[in-house]
């Protein structure tokens, strides 16, 4: 009897046990009205921060969320969100509805909004403090949404994905952008190239260097050279810093090819945190 009554008093004053999300996992993705996604949760409680990374050409959410991006982002206390592309029409891998000029199933603009709202209700992260990034394919669709909608996240992060041909003739501003590329990248080269013909017209990447030069007009900056520089820890960097109130600015090249390379999510979240407090 006494046994049986200690436990109870234990049961009556430990509190509410906690239950695991229903969702989000890497087996089991969260829905919203036209896709899903996959989150990692730091520590303690929210509001987290969020960054929001998107997957290139034939990827998936689930793996991401135990991989090293999502394990940094989560020991600096972000939420990381991983959501999920569509499998196209007569294809068998995911991707994304990324140019404007070539209509797909979803309007993923609209669904990345789901995605921020749900994840708000369901684990409390914060979309006012949410960067958006994305590799390759995932990262054109990160410069299209900072092109047409540059407040719908705080800030952005594309890694070895730009604009495509034909490039947009002209962005929104401002707009607080970090672009990294590989030097070497000959999947989606700095110069771009021509992937197919769709519907008797060239389906082909964009140039960076003039997406920078789109940034840069967005952003209002004041001449067309930068004027801050820095080399280290395995990236060449530069930025604009005389532009218009609330914009920002930086290229990153790497020495390496296709990928999101070592050190890139200390380089993007020292980044976004500078912003962060350079307007406090």
């Amino acid at each position: 009897m006494r046994l049986a009554s200690a436990l109870v008093l234990c049961l009556c004053f430990a509190g509410p046990l906690q239950a695991a999300p229903v969702c989000g996992d890497p087996d089991t993705p969260c829905e919203t009205a036209t896709g899903s996604y996959h989150i990692a949760l730091p520590e303690g409680p929210g509001p987290y921060p969020v960054l929001v990374f998107l997957h290139g050409h034939g990827g998936r959410g689930g793996p991401m969320v135990e991989g090293e991006t999502a394990r940094e982002a989560t020991a600096r206390g972000y939420a990381y969100i991983a959501p999920n592309g569509l499998v196209r029409p007569g294809r068998d891998r995911p991707s994304w509805n990324f140019h404007p000029d070539f209509p797909g199933q979803r309007d993923e603009a609209a669904f990345l909004h789901e995605v921020m709202q749900d994840a708000a209700a369901r684990f409390d992260v914060d979309p006012k403090r949410s960067l958006l990034a994305g590799f390759s394919i995932g990262g054109s669709l990160a410069s299209y949404i900072a092109c047409a909608t540059p407040e719908a996240f705080s800030a952005y992060a594309p890694v070895s994905g730009s604009f495509w041909r034909p490039h947009p003739t002209g962005c929104a501003g401002p707009v607080r952008l970090l672009h990294s590329h590989g030097w070497r990248d000959e999947v989606v080269p700095l110069e771009g190239r021509v992937i197919r013909q769709v519907a008797g017209r060239d389906f082909a990447q964009g140039d960076v260097f003039h997406a920078m030069s789109l940034w840069r007009a967005a952003n209002g900056c004041e001449a067309h050279r930068a004027d801050w520089f820095e080399t280290a820890n395995g990236f060449m960097r530069r930025a604009w810093t005389r532009c218009a109130p609330g914009a920002a600015l930086q290229f990153a090249l790497f020495d390496g090819g296709h990928g999101v390379p070592k050190g890139w999510s200390t380089l993007a979240l020292d980044w976004f945190e500078a912003l962060a407090e350079a307007n406090q």
